[in-house]
């Protein structure tokens, strides 16, 4: 009898991951069927996509409240299949807000659930990993100190490594700029949600003017990311050069985050897991982010780590400058991202802290490792 999967992933980056996973769980069995929540990435693999990511992949309290209804809907429908279809597997993929809900009413019918990616219960709201240890039969976990907290936690737990490690750089199509110090390449990378490059570009594209005041042959490029609406990008794009011409020179790569790292002298970047790619790539950055003063706040009350950048949190120490909120200006980022243009000692030493990190994350072969998970546990069933 065919076994159904339904997998979950509410984000861009999910749906990325969720396709591999989808990928190297049908190398171990061929006939298993998928459905669920997910994107391109997901759909190409052969997903039946029942909700599209990027219509749920919103940041922040005040942000998801107004998606309260679509949210509302899709777990609805979820919900209402896991009774109905029985699926053999559900599979979370991070988004542990709507995805933890589904994982008890998953745990009341009887199905075994895989979390993949964890919640950064760790961070904050750590009285959720009680939820965790009642609700998810397995959790495959991406950073190597999640292991320890999760087994501490009494919660079935296997570090898989991260995932990102497994993604190849995307065929964009961009033509590759030459990076000399006089046609320096600057990344700026707003983010994988509508909302959050709403936020974030216009910023980066005011640090971008006082950049070219430094340094006038300086080129930008902005990987345009599939769950982003290429005519918002194209809207702020055209009132930043309205009030500075010279960025009317500012490029959009479609897909293209890897290929614009690689390219890259430095970049801006918000915080997630472009970050992490960003040290992958050994690419200095200035990690930003901004969210409504409301959801920023009740932030402070809850987050109990002294980082936000992926690369700062998993080394332990601060390599790369973070700003958040009110910090986040054209004026600070500019300050923190000149030295890595100006000082190439500078940018070389960063680069090569941000290399150290990959040796922490346990090599390729996370998607393999987590189908492994997976397949154990169609196996037990």
């Amino acid at each position: 009898m065919q076994k159904r999967v339904l997998i979950v992933a509410g984000e861009a980056s999910g749906d990325i991951h969720g396709a591999h996973l989808v990928s190297a769980l049908r190398e171990l069995d061929p006939s298993l069927y998928f459905f669920g929540v997910g994107g391109e990435g997901m759909k190409a693999k052969g997903v039946r996509i029942l909700e599209d990511a990027s219509a749920l992949g919103v940041v922040g309290f005040t942000e998801v409240f107004a998606s309260l209804g679509l949210f509302a809907r899709t777990a609805f429908l979820l919900k209402d299949l896991m009774a109905r279809v029985r699926p053999d597997l559900v599979i979370l993929i991070d988004f542990p807000d709507f995805n933890l809900r589904l994982a008890k009413y998953a745990r009341q019918q009887g199905i075994k659930v895989l979390y993949y990616i964890s919640p950064q219960v760790w961070a904050w709201r750590r009285g959720r990993v009680k939820k965790i240890r009642k609700w998810v039969d397995h959790m495959a976990v991406i950073l190597p100190f999640e292991k320890d907290f999760y087994a501490s936690h009494a919660v079935p737990v296997t570090f898989v490594g991260h995932p990102t490690l497994d993604c190849g750089p995307e065929e964009t199509g961009s033509p590759p700029v030459e990076n000399r110090p006089e046609n320096l390449l600057v990344g700026l990378i707003p983010g994988s949600r509508s909302s959050e490059v709403a936020r974030h570009l216009p910023i980066m594209l005011e640090a971008a003017s006082l950049v070219l005041d430094r340094f006038e042959a300086a080129q930008f490029a902005i990987p345009l990311a599939p769950t982003v609406d290429s005519a918002l990008v194209g809207s702020l794009l055209a009132d930043a050069a309205e009030k500075d011409p010279r960025l009317g020179r500012v490029q959009v790569w479609p897909g293209g985050i890897n290929l614009v790292l690689e390219q890259s002298t430095a970049a801006i970047a918000v915080s997630g897991t472009v970050t992490l790619e960003a040290a992958l790539a050994g690419t200095p950055i200035v990690i930003i982010y901004r969210m409504s003063s409301l959801s920023y706040q009740v932030g402070r009350l809850l987050i109990k780590v002294d980082f936000v950048g992926l690369p700062n949190l998993i080394a332990g120490r601060p390599i790369v400058p973070e700003l958040l909120q009110n910090d986040v200006n054209p004026q600070n980022i500019a300050k923190h991202l000149l030295p890595f243009l100006e000082n190439p000692a500078k940018r070389q030493a960063v680069s090569d802290d941000l290399k150290s990190v990959r040796s922490l994350l346990g090599g390729p072969g996370a998607s393999r490792r987590t189908a492994g998970v997976a397949h154990r546990l169609l196996e037990d069933l």
